[in-house]
């Protein structure tokens, strides 16, 4: 009985087919050995039994996950057939080496042959390296072939002779350049039979080196010889019950890719990820770290202790961990392999895994080597003869650069904090948090969807005599494992500060709110000390493997909450924010170039919809990979200032005014609340949209121009301008070259609540259309966002009739008077589906559709 849940099984049924008749394949499966029991109080890992086995240890629940009650017993991964010749390929290793600044490049590849014939195979071995140039059309980079014998029933090894490039386009990670891939297409024809066997797999020329960085006591890493800033998330894994598919999957990494994400790491309590999901990690950028099957609750750190010696088949884990190394070795994307979570492995194991993933001599060295290649393959083996060698294996993620790097239970916290304390230097004491974490409620709609009636119950918002708030959330949060917004004597309730939710769509709206503040504050306090006091941080966690409510930059459905949009513009690659701590202005510069001639507009705005502070800074510059303190914020110290106040930030080229950073903050004074915005919602802001729709097949993608037309209260605005640049990467566009539009003959008309903007379903692609949204207010269109639902005459009550997912350019946004924000979004509907885009805010709290 093939056993190990984290190895590949490979029977061959040649001689046991029926070529001619119907074939039948029976399979008998066997709940893992120790499934364990689940003591009443729950816990990390249930009583541990699972850590016995080698497997998925989340399956006995953890404190964000209720039990999977089968432990997902049975076949979970792809089964395939496939047809072969006598001689198979088998795990072929491509690695590239680097000379002369990345201007010489040689790919290196080694493969296992297998002669499963009675006789002598003469093969003809061929490498075949091509690049796509646009549609189906690609250029053959290399071709070469190899002429070879390989005895009857043996298996050898064969090395090809380095390919040379030179100046390739090298793979980048997300936010640092283009992700350009190879496509490697290895064959091996048989003398007398013809094609054997293919394989073929996308490859980056990259770089990764890691090294404890003396500076910070954090890991450092370098990928192509430029230092990365990690900004990333934990995950877990799609689904807890392993239904996965290649489409969730990039739906998965795409989201992680729009937050300006650049790692992502795969928590060892999880899965050894699948090739998809590498595959899409390679497409978008994001670097993996990969964690192996140990943890420190389940294998000897846990309560009540046990498996201190962890799993007991130690060399059924060594098969499983060198398997899944071939599996995904050639991935550019993969950054490092780490031992365990919060644990290392057990001594023979953690042994054998720093032997086998011993760094092969060229990348020991983190300096660049100025021989040839000749010089070096003279005094090593070839680099694709290693299992590895070309990544660092860490022994656990507590160890060597991540925490206080000697396995102290140093990550965290995991909770709400006060947005300012992020920015503090005593928050955290070490170079690179593996995990900081927080809340995560999602969309009211996503309630409702997942959870009967009794479920829509709002916590109960209980007053402690130290004059802080408890939330007693209802039975059923509590089995989802929600986490409160407050913190009795250290953090208020960031909820109420909005003044107490009516209703569940009031609650999850003003969590909308406390998410965005959340995340952003945290990754730009992270970002505030770059390399002068850490060098990473990955958040806890990032997403959800069932309905849980918490820690989620968007849901099990798919549906993003604020959050995410918070971590969007915190994590952009160039960015300007406000130290909430100092209230100085500062511009992060994550890219290799310095910034010159820059420029920020700083303008508050009140709820009176006046501009009481408008400054700005001109002459700016921003040294490459730096965090530069600008000047600090007059505002709110100057006189008469209002409780509660807008604050626009603008990074732009003072050149031509275009705009390389956006940011809003909502504020309140020092001990205030933002209570004053709850009439605020009365407010009627007028907006004016243009859309423009693309339609191809089932695909729809839209392209808005959303104004804040109220009446500028200011001329000296630079709003007005709006000039916003193309960004690279995936999803990011360029709204500015879009002609813009009059309102024209347009009928401005209102139904109740509901205010029609226009309508642009049609197959007529590209058609534009300009609606204006009627108001008499002057002043900021607070938290505006779109969501696109499938049109139902008969809808029913916590019916949900959201289309998911949606990919956003942005979401969550605000606008102040003038002012225009370009969105793209992009969708597919189901079969028979009409859809519409509905937009919601603050002041609209209504719904205005687009069908």
């Amino acid at each position: 009985m093939p056993k190990g849940m984290f190895r590949r099984h490979s029977l061959d049924v040649t001689d046991i087919l029926h070529p001619d008749g119907q074939n039948l394949l029976a399979v008998l499966v066997h709940p893992p050995d120790h499934p364990g029991r689940i003591p009443p109080k729950g816990g990390q890992g249930g009583d541990h039994e699972i850590g016995k086995d080698v497997a998925t240890q989340y399956v006995q629940g953890w404190d964000w996950m209720a039990p999977i009650r089968d432990r997902n017993t049975g076949i979970w991964d792809e089964v395939s057939v496939s047809i072969t010749g006598p001689v198979k390929i088998i795990d072929p290793h491509l690695v590239s080496s680097f000379f002369d600044d990345y201007k010489r490049v040689y790919l290196h590849a080694t493969t296992e042959l297998e002669n499963r014939s009675a006789w002598v195979a003469e093969c003809s071995l061929n490498i075949q390296v091509t690049t796509g140039i646009e549609g189906n059309i690609c250029l053959v980079e290399h071709l070469q072939t190899q002429q070879l014998s390989i005895p009857a029933g043996s298996q050898v090894q064969y090395t090809f002779p380095e390919l040379f490039f030179y100046k390739p386009d090298l793979w980048w990670p997300n936010g640092m350049g283009k992700q350009s891939l190879y496509n490697v297409h290895i064959t091996v024809d048989v003398k007398g039979y013809g094609e054997s066997d293919a394989w073929s797999h996308l490859f980056g020329f990259r770089k990764i080196e890691s090294r404890i960085d003396s500076a910070t006591g954090g890991r450092l890493f370098k990928v192509n010889g430029q230092p990365i800033f990690i900004r990333g998330g934990n995950w877990i894994l799609s689904d807890g019950l392993l239904r996965l598919s290649k489409e969730r999957y990039e739906t998965d990494i795409k989201f992680h890719a729009d937050m300006n994400f650049n790692m992502i790491r795969c928590w060892g309590g999880g899965l050894a990820e699948r090739p998809e999901f590498y595959h899409y990690c390679d497409i978008y950028g994001l670097l993996v770290w990969e964690e192996f099957w140990i943890t420190g609750d389940v294998d000897g750190r846990g309560d009540p202790v046990s498996n201190p010696n962890g799993p007991q088949d130690h060399d059924l884990f060594l098969i499983c961990a060198r398997d899944t190394v071939k599996l995904l070795r050639n991935h550019p994307s993969l950054a490092l392999w780490v031992g365990g979570n919060e644990q290392v492995p057990p001594d023979d194991i953690n042994k054998a895994l720093k032997n086998d993933l011993r760094l092969h001599p060229y990348f020991e060295n983190s300096n660049e080597i100025s021989k040839s290649s000749e010089d070096l393959s003279a005094v090593s083996k070839d680099p694709s003869q290693y299992l590895d060698g070309t990544r660092v294996y860490i022994q656990g993620s507590l160890w060597d650069g991540f925490a206080d790097g000697k396995g102290g239970f140093t990550d965290g916290p995991y909770e709400i904090q006060n947005p300012e304390a992020f920015f503090k230097n005593d928050f955290y004491s070490h170079g690179f948090n593996p995990e900081v974490g927080s809340v995560g409620i999602p969309v009211a709609e996503t309630i409702r969807a997942t959870m009967p009636q009794q479920g829509w119950q709002i916590p109960l918002f209980k007053k402690l005599p130290n004059g802080y708030t408890e939330e007693v959330p209802n039975p059923i949060w509590e089995y989802h494992k929600y986490i409160p917004y407050s913190k009795p004597k250290k953090c208020v309730d960031q909820i109420e500060l909005y003044g107490t939710p009516k209703d569940l769509d009031d609650f999850c709206l003003k969590a909308q709110l406390a998410n965005y503040i959340q995340y952003r504050a945290l990754l730009e306090g992270w970002t505030s000390h770059m390399w002068s006091k850490y060098t990473g941080v990955l958040i806890w966690k990032t997403q959800n493997p069932w309905t849980g409510l918490r820690g989620q930059f968007y849901d099990h459905l798919l549906d993003q909450t604020a959050g995410f949009y918070g971590c969007r513009c915190a994590a952009e690659p160039i960015h300007v924010q406000l130290n909430l701590a100092t209230y100085f202005i500062e511009v992060v510069n994550t890219t290799s170039e310095e910034l010159s001639n820059i420029a920020i507009e700083a303008s508050v705005w009140d709820l009176e919809g006046t501009c009481p502070y408008y400054k700005v800074f001109e002459n700016l510059s921003a040294p490459a990979k730096k965090t530069v303190p600008i000047v600090e914020m007059k505002y709110p110290k100057s006189k008469n200032p209002k409780p509660v106040f807008f604050l626009l930030l603008k990074l732009y080229h003072a050149s031509d005014f275009g705009i390389l950073s956006r940011n809003f903050y909502w504020l309140h004074l020092f001990g205030g609340d933002y209570k004053l915005l709850e009439p605020y919602r009365r407010k009627k802001i007028p907006l004016k949209i243009t859309s423009k729709v693309f339609i191809k097949g089932s695909t729809y993608e839209i392209e808005m121009h959303v104004e804040n037309v109220a009446k500028k209260a200011d001329s000296r605005s630079l709003t007005c301008m709006n000039n916003f640049i193309a960004k690279q990467g995936n999803g990011d566009f360029d709204m500015a070259s879009l002609e813009p539009a009059t309102s024209g003959t347009d009928e401005k008309h209102e139904v109740g609540l509901f205010q029609r903007i226009f309508r642009c379903f049609t197959k007529e692609n590209g058609s534009l259309k300009v609606t204006e949204v009627n108001g008499a207010d002057v002043g900021v269109a607070f938290f505006l966002h779109f969501s696109v639902h499938a049109l139902k005459t008969d809808h029913k009550e916590g019916e949900d009739t959201r289309i998911l997912p949606v990919h956003y350019s942005d979401n969550y946004f605000s606008l102040v008077p003038g002012e225009v924000m370009p969105i793209k979004i992009t969708f597919t509907v189901p079969p028979g589906v009409t859809p519409r885009v509905t937009l919601h805010g603050w002041n609209y709290h209504g719904g205005h559709t687009v069908h």
